[in-house]
């Protein structure tokens, strides 16, 4: 179990940011395009410059190697990025074997209708959506205690849409993870039952 809290967090742009976010939590972000959302999250994975702290619990990214951090506090970016050749080297160490991907990896890729089979595909033979729905795959295999999902069905179609949505659900209550997610969609908020909040003129606060 894991919250997630940011305090006086100030990406660029940005009115210095206090948020809790609890363990096993849903909270969608919205607001215009510009406004600073992805900025927000790029900052709570700490992959931009900024002001304040975000602490995982008790524990502060400070006190964090980054990729330690980035383990514990995943990103799911609204275009996912691929730097090896092979779906499956993506989801297992540098000169580590395909039977060593586990059980459960194998069953994540099934939920987001995947055989294990994926795993020896050539990333460019990827459409955008089986790029999106691999990379959340690819960012769940690490276990991450806390999810940052930006835009994460904007792509799918509505089969695929709800595949993610009950991963994203049952990861949510099975491992308490704190989740904060950027999506445009009134219906998907609606149906997902998150807290709302919005980015209007630099600041956030409720929709």
């Amino acid at each position: 179990m894991a919250s997630l809290y940011l305090v006086g967090l100030r990406p660029r742009g940005l009115e210095p940011v206090d948020l809790g976010i609890a363990a096993g939590e849903l909270v969608f972000l919205s607001g215009p395009s510009g406004s600073g959302k992805s900025l927000l999250l790029r900052a709570i994975a700490d992959l931009d410059p900024h002001a304040g702290e975000v602490r995982i619990d008790t524990v502060p990214r400070s006190a964090l190697s980054a990729p330690e951090w980035r383990r514990r506090v995943g990103l799911l970016p609204a275009e996912s990025h691929w730097w090896q050749d092979q779906v499956g080297d993506h989801f297992r160490a540098p000169g580590s074997q395909a039977r060593e991907i586990d059980a459960e990896i194998i069953g994540i890729l099934n939920r987001l209708d995947f055989g294990a089979e994926v795993l020896g595909w050539s990333v460019s033979r990827l459409s955008t959506g089986e790029r999106q729905r691999l990379a959340l795959a690819r960012l769940l295999a690490n276990r991450p205690e806390a999810l940052l999902l930006d835009e994460a069905t904007a792509n799918l179609d509505p089969s695929n849409r709800d595949r993610v949505e009950a991963i994203v659900r049952d990861y949510r209550r099975d491992r308490a993870a704190a989740v904060l997610w950027v999506s445009h969609d009134p219906e998907q908020r609606r149906r997902l039952a998150g807290r709302s909040l919005v980015i209007r003129d630099a600041r956030l606060e409720p929709e």
